[in-house]
């Protein structure tokens, strides 16, 4: 099946795939991620236009979003490079006197009380300054897969500790996976190819896109050779609990009517919710448009066709409860067939969460359901 496919038909096809192009305006950060739907801001719907502005003019017709980020100021880079300690100057001025003349030791004397003064003022200074969240407009693109976008895929898949081992492996499945699959970026370059590179060598090399999340569905029969995919379906059944473990192996043996595949779903925890929905949009679409659009005849159809779901959903503990990092795979937990979880081991020491996986099992009918729960928790209707 071809690769190029989706962004201009997704976009501006009214007979396969339509997308909105809407500016939002939502502030987000992990602590204001909804429980309930009473929590949830409702998007600017109204401002909704199929009009061609500045941000659509690019070659891929990506679908563009506005919204705001919020920064985390704990998060924030330390300043100790642009700012010098009052014992870095300190020392400073004490080898600066070394190349001097002595001085009366009435002079040094005063001169030590004034370093002090200085060092207590800087002190003070630090202390007063508070740290207020910075607020960042994003342009947000949702694009197809593209080798580009590797190194930020794989950064979020490496912070689940289940995808860690082989996230490497993952991220080149999800990007060759273009059918079904879409990534949130802000800055993705599509005329970027191998060719430009070589004949405009850079003497700075340009960074890789940012990656904000990304959403994909992998078959479980296609790539059943895969080393990753085979170490997924080990640790699901090796957890699975008895009453569930018949019907798991059913939906992990390639067997079933339709196929099942691996839901993956990573993101920075701020983005903002209506984003989050559209991103989900985005692969409800990509899913539609493969089965209408297969090139590779009946076979490559029904590969496409996903009859059901299995997603490895990040969670942590506290207070004896399970939390979901992500509310959107609550909703998902929500409607699925069954669900259950099991502790992963932390991935580094200094880790004061406690790892755990919850294994979600839906069929194509739960997931649409969870779309339309998630819309309402989002939109309200």
């Amino acid at each position: 099946m071809a690769k190029k496919r989706k962004s201009a038909d997704k976009t501006n096809s009214d007979q396969d795939k339509p997308a909105t192009k809407a500016p939002t305006t939502a502030s987000r950060t992990k602590e204001d991620e909804p429980d309930c739907e009473d929590d949830v801001p409702a998007p600017h719907h109204d401002n909704y236009s199929d009009s061609d502005d500045s941000s659509a003019s690019s070659s891929d017709d990506s679908l563009v979003l506005e919204g705001e980020l919020i920064r985390n100021p704990d998060a924030d880079v330390s300043d100790d490079d642009s700012v010098v300690s009052s014992e870095e100057e300190e020392e400073v001025e004490d080898e600066e006197e070394k190349d001097e003349s002595p001085e009366p030791s009435q002079k040094k004397a005063k001169q030590s009380k004034n370093k002090k003064a200085d060092s207590r003022k800087s002190s003070t200074t630090k202390k007063t300054r508070t740290n207020e969240p910075e607020t960042i407009q994003v342009e947000f693109l949702f694009c197809d897969m593209n080798e580009q976008f590797f190194h930020g895929i794989k950064t979020l898949l490496h912070r689940h500790g289940i995808h860690a081992p082989h996230s490497s492996q993952l991220a080149d499945l999800i990007i060759e996976n273009v059918s079904v699959g879409t990534v949130l970026s802000t800055d993705y370059d599509p005329n970027a190819d191998d060719d430009d590179k070589k004949s405009k060598p850079a003497l700075v090399p340009k960074d890789d896109p940012n990656v904000f999340g990304f959403a994909s569905v992998i078959n479980l029969t296609t790539h059943n050779s895969n080393t990753c995919i085979q170490s997924l379906k080990a640790l699901c059944l090796q957890h699975c609990p008895s009453q569930h473990k018949s019907e798991l192996e059913t939906v992990l043996s390639g067997k079933t009517k339709r196929p099942a595949g691996f839901f993956f779903q990573e993101r920075v925890v701020n983005v903002p919710l209506e984003i989050t929905e559209v991103l989900h949009k985005q692969l409800v679409l990509d899913m539609d448009w493969a089965v209408e659009n297969a090139e590779g005849g009946e076979d490559e159809r029904k590969s496409l066709d996903f009859g059901a779901f299995v997603r490895l959903a990040p969670c942590y503990k506290s207070g004896g409860s399970v939390i979901y990092k992500y509310f959107d795979d609550e909703v998902f937990a929500t409607n699925a067939e069954f669900v259950y979880t099991f502790d992963i081991p932390k991935m580094y020491e200094a880790d004061e969460e406690e790892g755990v996986c919850s294994v979600i099992v839906l069929t194509k009918t739960g997931h649409r359901d969870a779309m339309k729960d998630l819309g309402k928790m989002i939109g309200g209707k």
